[in-house]
């Protein structure tokens, strides 16, 4: 049985290790979506610029945008790269860092949760195995 990309990529880089990634999406389809469907398009700054723009009002680039009505995340590869190089460890896992954006499709928010977002992600960091981000929510 075939199933649609959990990750696509708007221009797929060549220094990225995309099965890495995939089979990580497929994990965390398993164990953190738990039946809320999602998809990641790794694009770039400017198309996140215009994201952030048109639905939050925020003319810059961001790292990563998830819109939970339609289960999709959104992620600067050259955020992440940044951020990777600033936190010492791979784009790869700061991509996996950034597809926290899942808990924002499951409905939680850490602007006005009191902290239960952010308990939640530190459980599934440890349990996925992920270092900390510089940008950590």
């Amino acid at each position: 049985m075939s199933r649609d990309p959990l990750i696509t990529y708007r221009r797929k880089p060549a220094a990225l290790d995309c099965s890495t990634l995939d089979a990580f999406a497929e994990t965390i389809r398993r164990r953190v979506a738990k039946g809320t469907a999602f998809h990641c398009l790794i694009t770039g700054d400017a198309e996140l610029r215009t994201l952030n723009r048109t639905y939050r009002g925020k003319d810059y680039p961001t790292d990563v945008l998830s819109f939970e009505d339609t289960g999709d995340i959104a992620v600067s590869l050259a955020r992440a790269r940044a951020q990777a190089k600033a936190a010492g460890h791979t784009v790869e896992d700061e991509i996996r860092i950034l597809l926290h954006g899942l808990l924002h499709i499951k409905g939680m928010d850490h602007e006005t949760d009191n902290g239960e977002m952010e308990k939640a992600e530190a459980r599934w960091r440890k349990a996925l195995n992920l270092p900390k981000s510089v940008e950590a929510c």
